[in-house]
Order: C-alpha cells, then structure tokens, then sequence
C-alpha cells in the first residue's frame, strides 16, 4: 500500500498537469475541487482575475455528515445554485486530481442536474 503522503504528493502532481491545459475565466469559470477525508470543498474561480467567486463546503452547508457521496450531491446542487445566483452557467471542470468516481462524480453529476454545463 503506498503511504499518504507518497499518494498526496502522487496527487498534487497529477493536478499540477491538469491546471496546464485549463484555465478559468470570467465567462466560464474553474470549478475546483477538494477532498479530505471528512469534507469536500468547492470553488468557482476566475483565474485571469486570480479571485474566488463563489465556494462551497459540507463543512459550511451544516451536513449531518461530510464525507459520503450523499452530501457530496447536496454540495453539487449548492454550489450549482450558488453559481446560478452570479449568473454563471458554463464552469469549466477540475477535479483536483483525484479519479472521477464516488464522491467527485456524485458532486459534478449534481452540479449538471441543478444547472451547470461542463
């Protein structure tokens, strides 16, 4: 089994090869994800501008529970509903490097169902 720190590093470098070939815009914003063992986190951010416009966690939603594919859903339709509020509609994906499956594709089939095109 590889160490944690081994698999973080493993991750890290795989998400610093996704942040070359996609960039964040006024228009279509990055919708950033991040993923600890008990919650998720997410961001909308402009990267020309270099601001955060809209975030989201489980922990700020008050989610009985943080880290399941349940409340993974839940912060997909909130930051969905959030981004609507901007006027956002378009987000351009970024999965921070984890493996599209559980709870980062829990949170972006959610994301698309409450609105959001990516």
């Amino acid at each position: 089994m590889i160490p944690q720190i081994q698999r973080n590093a493993i991750r890290q470098r795989v998400h610093a090869r996704i942040r070359q070939k996609m960039q964040g815009t006024s228009l279509r914003p990055r919708l950033n994800v991040y993923r600890s063992v008990n919650h998720l986190y997410t961001q909308l951010i402009d990267d020309a501008a270099g601001v955060t416009i809209v975030s989201a966690s489980t922990l700020a939603a008050k989610l009985k529970t943080g880290g399941n594919v349940a409340a993974a859903k839940e912060l997909g339709k909130l930051i969905a509903e959030r981004a609507q509020e901007k006027g956002i509609k378009k987000v351009v994906f970024d999965r921070g490097g984890y493996l599209y499956h559980g709870r980062i594709k829990a949170l972006a089939d959610a994301a698309r169902e409450a609105g959001l095109d990516f």
